[in-house]
């Protein structure tokens, strides 16, 4: 029996390897609308089945139903985001009208203001990576030298919204739900990454906020706001667990990459600093192959049902950052970048190092 190949070794790869993998990532891109308008018409038809199904269930009382149907159909809202999420990068379809007409209508589902996000969401793939240029639609992370320089009150702030818990538990549906409707400033680190002047945003949040008043508006009148709010608010919630999860981990472990702007590259801050999260194919399916993260950050512009055979024609990108659920718990506790080790680490490790 042959002995199982070892693992290839990534760090200190020559720029031109990332280079290689970027250009065998571009023979991927761009949209095949056929299977666009095929994936996405077949996916907003189960979620209206879904939303039926939860409808009737209140209205009758059948709660087991209920219960059962909750998860998947946030699991649905979530897979009608990653479309929205490929509208933004220009993906899903070959026109950037297409694009923006599709991405602004699906925003009306998933409650994210279309433009504000695809502005915001590009500038973290522009500068994913590099400590000079954080702030711009990520998890906020920290220095521990930063960190250090803080005031106690700072500090203790900073360990709150670091809680796991409250970040992912309390934050993300509080962000979805409540914080979209306004333009979002960074806690942190304003001074390290100022704010873009960023045209229309304003109207893009607030064009969203009008039409979620009179599309819910709408809905509740017919339905009853009460059988509304039973009905999609906790699909909005756990869709935001889910994504606010996702989004954690793909950035968010142990030996991701950071570089100041005199050293970053792009193609290798985008494979070294995010994460191939591997997940069961069902899993997969609804969260519309987001996990296969170090591949979208190398190459934004290949659509999601395209990431599954990037990763399968070259068999580095298997290996690189793969980690799989049991691996990701393991990031929850870190929250502070070691510049010295290059490395997440915890509150715990910077406390006490010989501990750690």
């Amino acid at each position: 029996m042959l002995a199982p190949a070892p693992i290839p070794e990534f760090k200190n790869k020559p720029p031109e390897y990332f280079k290689s993998l970027a250009d065998h990532c571009a023979e991927f891109k761009g949209a095949d609308t056929k299977r666009s308008i095929a994936q996405m018409s077949m996916t907003l038809a189960l979620f209206a089945a879904a939303l039926a199904l939860l409808t009737l269930s209140v209205q009758t009382g059948n709660w087991l139903l209920y219960a059962l149907l909750l998860v998947p159909t946030g699991g649905l809202l979530t897979r009608i985001f990653i479309f929205q999420h490929d509208c933004g990068h220009g993906s899903y379809f070959k026109t950037r009208k297409a694009n923006d007409m599709v991405g602004r209508a699906l925003s009306v589902l998933t409650w994210t203001p279309y433009s504000f996000w695809r502005r915001t969401h590009n500038l973290h793939h522009a500068s994913s990576g590099n400590l000079d240029k954080r702030g711009y639609g990520g998890i906020e992370t920290l220095t521990v030298k930063e960190f250090k320089a803080f005031s106690p009150a700072k500090q203790r702030f900073y360990r709150l919204y670091r809680n796991a818990l409250l970040l992912l538990g309390l934050g993300t549906p509080f962000f979805v739900i409540v914080m979209q409707r306004f333009v979002v400033t960074e806690p942190f680190l304003p001074e390290i990454a100022p704010k873009a002047n960023m045209k229309n945003v304003w109207q893009s949040i607030h064009g969203l906020n009008l039409a979620l008043l009179l599309v819910y508006g709408l809905a509740g009148f017919m339905l009853g706001f009460t059988t509304l709010a039973l009905v999609y608010l906790p699909v909005v919630i756990i869709t935001s667990w889910i994504g606010g999860w996702l989004f954690y981990i793909q950035h968010q472990f142990e030996n991701t990459h950071w570089d100041r702007q005199e050293n970053w590259s792009y193609n290798e801050a985008a494979l070294m600093g995010s994460s191939y999260y591997d997940l069961p194919p069902v899993i997969q399916w609804f969260t519309g192959n987001i996990g296969l993260h170090h591949i979208h950050h190398l190459n934004a512009t290949i659509p999601n049902y395209k990431l599954q055979a990037c990763l399968d024609a070259h068999p580095d990108l298997k290996y690189l950052n793969h980690m799989g659920f049991k691996d990701s718990l393991k990031s929850i506790k870190l929250a502070l970048w070691d510049e010295t080790k290059r490395k997440l680490i915890s509150f715990k490790e910077m406390d006490n190092p010989a501990a750690a």
